[in-house]
């Protein structure tokens, strides 16, 4: 930042002297602060009273902060001492302190200063004792410089002084420090050397080269907090004004080369403090700013969150940032995943930008808050402006989300608003959507709060229709003026102003109160007429259906008036067609009946009737129609959007279907065609007969369409599926293959695969699709599409993904139980598809993460312990061990079966490791766990696995169902009364005898029941257990040795069946003592 950039001086090599480094270097004794230094650091030298002063009044500053300034004025007092005898004649430390010279005094501050080295990061005294360091020494030069006068800046000399030779001294001293061994010494000295160069003013020009290069090794240190602490001094470095140095011919090299490595740090340093505090030390330069504002896409919330809360406000004036910027700024902040993120955006939105544009000057840097400036719509008119508000004030543009904030967050403006007649009659695109972020404030948050407020400053309906009538009126004439006179920007810069203007107009009527009849009428008059204006723009069309229906009665009743306004409307849009061609009488829109029987569309039924039209008027001439019938339609797509009674009970809509949707679907011409199908689907919405009976030709366009084509087709079918039931899915199993069709285009049409994703999604989601098998095809093709590289490039498609797959499986056990069902063959899929990028020599590894991640995913995804339930609202610490677990059994006996057929050696080592990985409970049914525990002992018994990995996962679950199992005999051999061991109880028939054979020799091992807890026999050797150390890749194997003791309890006279795990340990044991 400029203002924070260091002025350096070149001074003669006769400057300080490098004579007391020898003095200087006397450490600590500790060993760690002792081997960090290259060079022999000299003994030490005996106590003295300097020394106890000096070390007195470093205790001191690492108490409390509070006392630095007296203890800084304190140690002054004893350099000036040894450095010019003492000021007063009075006895005291400074004049005790005269004795010394001030190689002495340098000796024992630098003495001092080493025994921070080594202290860690956690110890507070380590930053307290750095702060007085620093504040010491700017007090020293400070005062160096009263004596001897302030140094004039174009001086080529820099002024020797106590403190300047001090400053060398120390950081000739501490600079070896930095590439120690020891971490915490790089930290310490690292920070030491950034925070002396925060603090001064000037530098030598010899130490700024050495600091500079010093600091540069740092930034790519192996631990995040050292390099944290280099860029805070480069930071400062890097603001230097090194090319206004003519005699440094690399100067402008050095300069543009420390800034780039200080942005490459920014932009990829995995550490989010390394690149937070280069977001706010790094000078703001026209090089620099595009880098720093780039970070408020960072990953870490806490740096995105310092872009807005320090960075953007340190930068000033927000208008000197591109428009682009600013609308970018704003839709990252306001939108950003992280709340505190949002709020810092609002927050500079409301409070900073705001005042930037009243004139109100910026802080003072003496930390005061600026007095913030009485409210000022012009302010506020030219805020709006600056954030390009026709642009960003859709309905989704950011400025709406903005000025939600701006209302809340500023109530000094709420009241300050008057939206009186004059305000109306001179309407801008700013001031209108000052009204209308207003209207919405109060009629939609606080819970009703702000209504009165509402009331009491907007004018009534009556008012508002009058003034949207004016407004109207400008818009359409402007219109009509632009179409004949044609393009011209000012002018069309015009239109699309008024345009916006009559849209909020619109969004406030929305929200009025129609019980005020005078005002209704008026208001129903107006949109009547409107709605029947050829050139009145879509978006405004569509809110003027919107505000008819919201006036219409919202009975059945009043949904067919609200209809049959509409289809007037649409007819006398239409009728402009006749008008212009009187000569062309019969023709009409419902010529396009015609064309049901084979014969031409409207527009060639005009050529051949009107042989005197030039081409040129016959090309007009169909274009119009075009353009007329585009209309029609998309009044009536906006009027069946807000329509819900059935289609057969109202007249108006079947004519509608017949007259005008369906001539239209069979146009030739290809854009009326594409708005008919989706008028046609609204439709199909209304009524099941009409759905069922188009679902084939809405797959034919899925099939035969463009891009576009193919994904309207997908939301019409979606919708349909969604209102009419999954049962059109199961009656016509063609639609599920054009889902999995669409799902499985990523390559060609990436648009219509994500569209799909999204469809898919939502109708697993919602249930709507029940059928098991299409189901499970269904999330088959999502989990591949979600992990294969054809989708890698595809972003919707992944982060559609990355949502719904975990929020599916955890909302109900069902869905992971299905999860499950086709978590092996997805995984199995996924295999071939790595195995073939292999064998092309293609780098996978880029594009598809490995498969063992990908199993860890399946494996998280059907986890019951992450699902939701309403028994999970359990105290905690009860909950979990509670958790039914059938879903990771029935897994575990899929893996087991798997591994028993042809499965390739790799992917059968993927699947068995999640043996280990699986969730197994005692609250599971225990029909399931005795059989998926008879599977794993036939596993272990036929040596199902050869790796060491898969045989510790397998070894791993069995014995864990093992100890289930045992527990279950044991509860049913107490209930049935039968004893302790081998009463042929309920689980006799699922007892095995597991053998292992290994490089000790073979093991079988039999399960039974027993009394008070699980009980084992073991009979020969165990099986050895072979398990893969992580770090060093090795195999350990341990014998599993388990073997039955009985010991008599003398209280209840019963014998006690040790555990598999009690008899582990106590083998192990005797072991160790032979």
């Amino acid at each position: 930042m400029p203002a924070r950039a260091s002025t350096r001086s070149t001074r003669s090599s006769a400057g300080v002297s490098t004579k007391p480094l020898a003095s200087a270097a006397r450490a600590s004794t500790a060993s760690r602060a002792s081997s960090t230094a290259n060079t022999d650091i000299p003994p030490e030298s005996p106590d003295n009273a300097l020394r106890a002063q000096v070390a007195a009044v470093f205790r001191e500053a690492q108490r409390t902060t509070a006392s630095h300034r007296k203890l800084a004025v304190t140690l002054r007092k004893l350099q000036e001492a040894c450095c010019y005898g003492p000021t007063s004649t009075k006895k005291s430390a400074a004049s005790a302190a005269s004795d010394f010279s001030e190689d002495d005094f340098n000796a024992e501050f630098v003495r001092c200063v080493l025994r921070v080295m080594p202290i860690k990061k956690s110890e507070g005294v380590g930053e307290k004792t750095i702060r007085f360091i620093g504040l010491f020494l700017r007090h020293a030069v400070d005062k160096d410089n009263e004596a001897v006068g302030e140094p004039d800046e174009d001086a080529s000399t820099m002024p020797e002084t106590p403190g300047t030779r001090l400053t060398t001294l120390l950081i000739e001293t501490i600079l070896p420090l930095l590439a120690a061994k020891d971490k915490f010494v790089r930290y310490r000295s690292t920070q030491l050397i950034s925070h002396i160069i925060n603090s001064l003013d000037a530098i030598d020009d010899d130490l700024f080269q050495k600091l500079r290069s010093g600091l540069l090794k740092r930034i790519r240190d192996k631990e995040a907090m050292v390099r944290a602490q280099a860029v805070l001094g480069l930071g400062r470095l890097a603001g230097n004004p090194v090319e206004a140095e003519p005699e440094s011919d690399n100067s402008d090299d050095a300069a543009s080369g420390l800034l780039e490595k200080l942005v490459d740090v920014l932009q990829n340093d995995p550490s989010a403090d390394v690149r937070r505090q280069l977001l706010v030390n790094l000078p703001i330069l026209p090089t620099t700013l595009p880098f720093l504002l780039e970070r408020a896409r960072d990953q870490d919330a806490a740096t995105r969150r310092a872009v807005y809360s320090r960075l953007l406000p340190a930068l000033g004036d927000f208008r000197h940032l591109s428009l682009s910027m600013r609308e970018k700024l704003l839709r990252w902040g306001l939108r950003d995943r992280d709340e505190n993120v949002r709020k810092a955006a609002g927050r500079l939105f409301r409070e900073r930008w705001i005042e930037d544009c009243a004139g109100t000057p910026p802080p003072a840097e003496t930390g005061q808050p600026a007095e913030v400036s009485p409210p000022n719509l012009d302010a506020l008119l030219e805020l709006l402006e600056r954030v390009d508000v026709l642009n960003s004030g859709g309905e989704n543009g950011v400025a709406l989300e903005a000025m939600r904030g701006f209302w809340e967050g500023r109530p000094d403006y709420r009241e300050a608003m008057v939206f009186d007649d004059a305000f109306f009659e001179t309407l801008s695109s700013e001031s209108v959507f000052v009204v209308r972020t207003f209207n919405d404030f109060c009629r939609n948050e606080g819970d009703g709060k702000f209504e009165s407020l509402a009331e009491d400053k907007l004018p009534e309906v009556t008012k508002v229709a009058f003034y949207l009538e004016r407004y109207i009126k400008v818009l359409i004439d402007a219109i009509k003026r632009l179409e004949e006179q044609g393009v011209d920007e000012d002018e069309e810069g015009d239109t699309v102003e008024q345009e916006f203007i009559v849209e909020q107009l619109l969004h406030i009527a929305l929200t009025l109160d129609y019980s005020d009849e005078v005002g209704r009428r008026k208001m129903f008059s107006l949109l009547r007429q409107t709605l029947s204006i050829p050139e009145l723009p879509e978006d405004a069309t569509k809110l003027t259906v919107a505000v008819l229906r919201d006036i219409c009665a919202p009975d059945a009743a009043g949904e067919k008036e609200f209809c049959s306004i509409v289809l007037e409307a649409v007819a006398d849009v239409h009728d402009t067609i006749v008008d212009d061609v009187p000569e062309n009488d019969d023709e009409s829109f419902h010529s396009a009946r015609s064309e049901v029987s084979g014969d031409s569309t409207p527009t060639r039924g005009g050529k051949s009737k009107s042989p005197e039209l030039s081409e040129e008027e016959a090309a007009a001439k169909a274009m119009k129609e075009i353009l007329i019938n585009m209309k029609c339609l998309h009044i009536v797509q906006c009027m069946l959007s807000n329509v819900s009674g059935d289609l057969q009970q109202n007249e108006h809509l079947v004519g509608m279907l017949n007259n005008l949707v369906v001539p239209a679907v069979r146009s030739h011409e290809a854009p009326v065609r594409e708005r008919g199908l989706v008028c046609l689907g609204l439709c199909s919405l209304l009524d099941r007969s009409l759905a069922e009976e188009n679902l084939t030709l809405f797959m034919h366009f899925f099939t035969k369409g463009h891009t576009a084509l193919q994904i309207t087709a997908l939301h019409i079918l979606t919708d349909i599926l969604n209102v009419h039931g999954a049962q059109l899915l199961s009656s016509n199993p063609t639609l599920l293959k054009v889902y999995i069709k669409a799902l499985r285009s990523g390559a060609r049409h990436p648009e219509v695969q994500a569209a799909a994703t999204v469809a898919a999604s939502k109708l697993l989601l919602g249930r709507v699709v029940s059928d098991h098998e299409v189901s499970a095809e269904l999330l088959k093709t999502l989990v591949i599409a979600h992990f294969e590289p054809a989708s890698a490039g595809n972003q919707s498609v992944r982060q559609a993904l990355n949502y719904f797959l975990p929020v599916f499986c955890y909302a109900r056990p069902e869905n992971q139980d299905l999860m499950r069902s086709v978590a092996l063959d997805a995984l199995h899929t996924l295999y071939n598809v790595r195995e073939g990028f292999d064998d092309d020599d293609a780098d996978i590894d880029d594009e598809m993460v490995s498969l063992t991640t990908i199993a860890a995913c399946l494996v998280d995804w059907t986890d019951p312990r992450k699902c939701y339930s309403p028994a999970a609202a359990a105290p905690a610490g009860v909950g979990e061990k509670h958790v039914n677990a059938d879903v990771h059994l029935n897994l575990a006996r899929d893996i087991l079966e798997r591994l028993g057929g042809n499965v390739p050696k790799e992917e059968k080592k993927i699947i068995a490791a999640l043996l280990g990985k699986l969730y197994v409970s005692p609250a599971s049914s225990e029909h399931t766990t005795r059989e998926v525990y008879a599977a794993v002992c036939e596993a272990v018994d036929g040596q199902l696995l050869s790796d060491a990995t898969g045989r510790n996962a397998l070894y791993k679950i069995h014995v864990s169902l093992g100890k289930i199992v045992n527990t279950l005999d044991a509860a049913a051999a107490t209930a049935a009364g039968e004893g302790l061991l081998g009463g042929g109880g309920g689980g006799a028939k699922y007892r095995r005898s597991v053998s292992g054979t290994s490089s000790v020799g073979a093991a079988s091992v039999a399960t039974g029941g027993g009394g008070g807890g699980a009980a084992s026999v073991v009979s020969g050797a165990a099986p050895v257990v072979e398990e893969e150390d992580e770090d060093e890749g090795t195999v350990v194997q341990h014998e599993v040795q388990i073997k039955e003791e009985e010991d008599d309890d003398d209280d209840a006279g019963t014998v006690v069946h040790r555990s598999t795990e009690q008899s582990l340990v106590s083998e192990l044991l005797s072991e160790e003592e032979l």
